[in-house]
Parts: C-alpha cells; sequence; structure tokens
C-alpha cells in the first residue's frame, strides 16, 4: 500500500534513482522540498534545468564548464607543460583541494574496463593525444584509481605517449589498491603526487 500520493511518490522515486541516495534519504528531501516555499522550489528546479541545459567539456581538458574553456585551463599562472590525467571531474576536485598542483589537467570521463565493454575508444584518449600534439607538454602525470581499471588504463596511455618523448609519470602509493580518489584526504594525494614514479 503506498503511504503518499502519486506526485510524492514520484518525488521519492526521482530521488532515490540519484546516487547516493537511498529510500530515507529520499523521502527526507523530498518533504524538504515540499515543504519550500514555492518561489525556492523554482529557483532550485531552474537551477537544475539551466545547469543540464548550459554545462558541457572544456574544450581543452575535457572537465565539466559553463564555458568554452574552463577557469584552470584559462589560467596562465598554471603550468601548461605538467597535465595530470584523471578518471572524472570528481577526481580533478579532489587534487585540486590539496592547493599544491600547479599543473593543468585532462579528465577522461572513464577509465578503460574490458569486462564492462569500455574501450579506449569510449574515454577522451583522443583528446589527450591532440593535446599533446599540439601543445608544448614536459609531462604527463597518470592519476587514475588503484583499481584493475585505473592501472590498465594507465598502461594503455604511457604506452600511447612514451613514443612521444614526453615524461609519463603514475601517482605513488599512499593510493589504496581499489579506493577511489575523490574520497581520499588532501593529505595522502598530496603525497600520492609528490612519491610519482615514471612509467
Amino acid at each position: 500500500m503506498d503511504l503518499y500520493s502519486g506526485h510524492i511518490n514520484r518525488l521519492i522515486d526521482e530521488l532515490a534513482s540519484l546516487p547516493g541516495i537511498g529510500g530515507k534519504s529520499a523521502q527526507r528531501l523530498a518533504f524538504y522540498i515540499i515543504n519550500l516555499p514555492k518561489d525556492r522550489v523554482k529557483k532550485l528546479a531552474d537551477t537544475i534545468t539551466s545547469a543540464r541545459e548550459n554545462v558541457h567539456y572544456c574544450k581543452v581538458c575535457c572537465t565539466l564548464t559553463d564555458e568554452d574553456i574552463c577557469p584552470i585551463c584559462g589560467n596562465q599562472n598554471r603550468n601548461h607543460k605538467l597535465i595530470m590525467v584523471v578518471e572524472n571531474a570528481r577526481d580533478l576536485a579532489a587534487y585540486e583541494k590539496t592547493g599544491k598542483f600547479e599543473g593543468v589537467y585532462h579528465v577522461l570521463h572513464g577509465a578503460i574496463s574490458p569486462m564492462l565493454g569500455i574501450g579506449p575508444g569510449d574515454i577522451r584518449l583522443a583528446e589527450l593525444m591532440q593535446r599533446l600534439q599540439t601543445e608544448d607538454v614536459e609531462e604527463v602525470i597518470v592519476a587514475t584509481n588503484s583499481s584493475l581499471e585505473g592501472e590498465t588504463t594507465a598502461m594503455y596511455i604511457s604506452k600511447l605517449i612514451k613514443p612521444t618523448g614526453i615524461k609519463v609519470t603514475r601517482i605513488a602509493s599512499g593510493v589504496p589498491v581499489g579506493g577511489d580518489l575523490e574520497y581520499i584526504d588532501e593529505v595522502t594525494l598530496l603525497r600520492a603526487l609528490e612519491g610519482r614514479t615514471e612509467l
């Protein structure tokens, strides 16, 4: 038996479909939204719609932005000769929180996973190789997760880049095997960055 009317149930179901939101959290959020003033609800809905319509990939690094080039790529004070390759925008944000990395990024939006049918053509590797041909890059730091998929992707990237003569390094241990970068504290991330090794 449904406890609530159709509109409430649909709102709870939609919220519960979001990653990291379980049934109880969805219910709590649904009632919070329903009890907000109508202008706040409209602002929330408009903000979600606007973000979905206006956010796209940066033309340089493939992170999410609402401009042609993201603020990091557009910052001339960053070291554009040093590129850190990460799996997703959340990993980029995790490294930015350390405040210590002065280079730029490239976001793959995934990792190679033959088991899931994700090959090199399904992630942003072609864009990375294009950057390396058109920009003056001295080092590429591969900062993929310490999972089977992350390690596979790191080795693939290393094999692609090595023939170009560009130095390729991998973030050091300190990041636990199977751990996702977005959940790791800044000190561990910084140690992994400083202790990177050449592939």
